[in-house]
């Protein structure tokens, strides 16, 4: 089962975050700014990003919605922030009507307490 981690990131949180999850997955953490399609089908895909100004970020909106159920198996969604989860039900809506499994779970960190944190991010990313 092939996985791939790719995260959208302005601060550097959800990076340190993204980089957790694909040491327990073992793969790389790969910004869509560095690459902004999936290369190859995954049979998992982990996908995450923050809200700004309580949205998510369009890099990420528009990375989402070239996914096809092709391309992905199923998705884990993960977020960063202080209080927000607007980005996982955006994301869960956009990949839902695209016709992309995505798992009821998901990762959440609060931006205060990402060192915290990462230890579960690898949990999340070795399951």
């Amino acid at each position: 089962m092939n996985k791939a981690v790719r995260y959208f990131s302005k601060l550097g949180n959800t990076k340190h975050i993204a980089e957790a999850i694909a040491a327990g997955a073992g793969v790389p953490a790969v910004s869509i700014s560095d690459e902004p399609q999936l290369t190859e089908h995954v049979d998992i895909l982990y996908l995450g990003g923050a809200p700004y100004a309580n949205i998510m970020a369009p890099e990420l909106k528009a990375y989402a919605e070239q996914l096809t159920p092709q391309m992905v198996g199923s998705v884990r969604l993960f977020t960063t922030s202080n209080w927000s989860r607007r980005t996982v039900l955006a994301l869960k809506k956009i990949l839902g009507e695209a016709g992309i499994p995505v798992e009821k779970e998901y990762f959440y960190a609060h931006m205060l307490n990402i060192r915290g944190r990462l230890d579960a991010a690898k949990a999340f990313g070795g399951r």
